[in-house]
């Protein structure tokens, strides 16, 4: 089976709200997305300003995809990851991680100088980014308030 990686685009918008729910909602993250709000969180992800994102392919079926945006700095532009999602049925086959490092390097091609993103404490995403290379920045905190 050949894969492709294409750039994400609002007119393949609703293959990835589909794909995000049926990923989001099942085991391990057991999360509650309605149609209405993936639709509104990826649009907006794909609306935000220097947005970068890109779809994975099997044949014509959706597999994955990657979304984020640059932020410039006074170092440079750092890019941050809002999104990598990968079918369950091909978890763990490397997939995201081809994912991961297709967008690392269309970053560096386009002089891109960090990557920031966020994800749970423990489990198989921090697993996933640091078996990628990726460290914990000790030098940043997030902070929260519920309202």
């Amino acid at each position: 089976m050949a894969d492709r990686i294409e750039l994400m685009t609002i007119d393949k918008l609703e293959q990835c709200i589909e794909l995000y729910m049926k990923v989001f909602n099942s085991e391990p993250w057991n999360e509650t997305w309605s149609y209405e709000v993936a639709k509104e969180r990826l649009s907006d992800i794909i609306n935000t300003p220097k947005f970068l994102g890109f779809s994975l392919y099997i044949e014509d079926s959706l597999i994955g995809f990657i979304a984020g945006n640059n932020k410039k700095s006074y170092q440079g532009l750092t890019y941050y990851l809002a999104e990598l999602c990968v079918s369950n049925e091909i978890q763990g086959k490397g997939y995201g991680t081809k994912l991961l490092k297709f967008l690392e390097n269309e970053l560096k091609y386009r002089d891109t100088k960090s990557l920031y993103l966020l994800t749970s404490n423990g489990g198989l995403a921090e697993a996933f980014y640091k078996k990628n290379g990726y460290q914990i920045n000790d030098n940043r905190l997030v902070i929260r308030k519920n309202l």
